[in-house]
């Protein structure tokens, strides 16, 4: 077979964008949605592979900043809109746009790669591993009652249009308060706010417009819930849903007053939630969690293209000084040891001949990289094997994170 594979020009998106709504099912976006997706990509980090006048291949890769343990704010290639024609599986297309696309981001300088996948087994041969899940909750607000603090009665809610004036840029300045406070989350750039917006009528199936309730204090706006409403009726009379969409909030009060909203909303009995944190604090307040439902699923994959550079741009919250043993047969430039010097402050590494305390892949060191997995656990699955007793209990406490990592929204 013979390919092109070339950078994405503005004259061939609709093209390329096409071939990946047949790739995830056939069915087309709205313009709305079109729109917005055309106005983010960035032609110059998009590939697409060629079989003459056909396209057969995509992949994307936005610039991103991601915040790590520490949080600090690192240059990272969101890798999207990935998808292969039906017609040219496994011939390698795949693979060579993935080879493509971390040498790329690899002479972009940008030390992070990574993505969410509609089918979790296809990026490990690359080196990407889980390093982030979301809950998902269906709660019985007609059984489940909430424990507020104190201070949540002094929060002045309202409801408002999500798109009127002045109220998303105060949900973005709310959203970016919290950014640094839990690895994972990414700093939105201008244009990103519309994704939060996005409200098709052909994908409600049922349920409201999306709406929206600011939390106040005085005159300062400390949090905003945005949701829909899905009404429903049995013999028994009024059932509906809320399906929360996101929510963030800047004091524990604010918070509980958004969710207490939530619970307290007129003909529903049930709040679903799609995607938050392992540890959100909703689950402290509630009185019955086995009628929340709850499940966790696979989020935020990473991939450490530059492993000395990925290394040294998280803290560690406890001492680490630990000689990692790094196989990475996709990216051999990571291949080798690697002395990691680090705690709370600061981190330093570099290659060296020390022998190896620690040995384990590339993907499970991208899955352990935002804390959320532990190290300890990696190696109890065969997955880390320790040289040097104790190393794995330092390295463990020192890379993980204070809260759980969590990606807000998808890309």
């Amino acid at each position: 077979m013979t390919t092109d594979l070339r950078a994405l020009t503005p004259a061939d998106w609709d093209a390329w964008y096409g071939k990946l709504e047949l790739a995830f099912g056939g069915v087309a976006e709205s313009a709305e949605e079109r729109a917005l997706w055309n106005d983010l990509t960035e032609y110059d980090r998009s590939l697409g592979v060629w079989d003459g006048d056909e396209c057969v291949g995509t992949a994307g890769a936005f610039s991103f900043r991601l915040t790590v343990p520490g949080g600090a704010s690192v240059p990272t290639a969101g890798v999207t809109m990935v998808s292969v024609a039906s017609t040219h599986r496994r011939r390698g297309v795949l693979t060579s746009m993935m080879r493509r696309q971390l040498d790329d981001v690899r002479s972009w300088g940008e030390p992070l790669a990574a993505l969410t996948a509609s089918e979790p087994a296809i990026y490990g041969r690359f080196g990407y591993g889980i390093a982030t899940q979301q809950l998902r909750a269906e709660i019985d607000t007609d059984r489940v009652r909430l424990s507020v603090p104190d201070g949540t009665d002094d929060v002045r809610l309202r409801l408002v249009k999500p798109d009127a004036e002045g109220v998303p840029e105060a949900c973005e300045a709310v959203y970016a308060q919290q950014v640094a406070v839990r690895p994972g989350m990414l700093a939105r750039r201008p244009g990103w706010e519309r994704l939060m917006l996005l409200d098709p009528e052909s994908d409600r199936k049922g349920s409201s417009p999306l709406q929206c309730v600011l939390a106040r204090r005085g005159d300062e706006v400390v949090g905003y819930a945005r949701y829909f409403n899905k009404p429903d009726w049995d013999a028994a009379g009024p059932k509906g849903t809320i399906e929360l969409r996101d929510l963030e909030a800047l004091d524990p009060a604010a918070y509980a007053a958004l969710w207490q909203h939530l619970f307290g909303i007129d003909l529903t009995s049930k709040v679903k939630l799609w995607n938050r944190p392992l540890d959100d604090a909703w689950q402290h307040l509630v009185s019955d969690s086995r009628r929340c439902d709850l499940a966790p699923r696979d989020s935020l994959h990473v991939r450490l293209v530059e492993v000395g550079a990925a290394l040294e741009a998280r803290t560690y919250q406890a001492p680490v000084d630990v000689v990692f043993e790094v196989e990475d047969a996709f990216c051999s430039w990571n291949e080798g040891r690697w002395r990691l010097s680090g705690d709370a402050k600061g981190a330093s590494c570099a290659r060296t001949t020390d022998p190896a305390d620690l040995a384990l892949s590339v993907r499970d060191l991208g899955a352990a990289y935002l804390g959320g997995v532990s190290l300890a656990s990696l190696a109890a699955a065969g997955r880390v094997r320790e040289s040097r007793r104790g190393a794995l209990a330092e390295a463990s406490l020192g890379f993980a994170s204070v809260v759980a990592p969590w990606l807000p929204h998808g890309f």
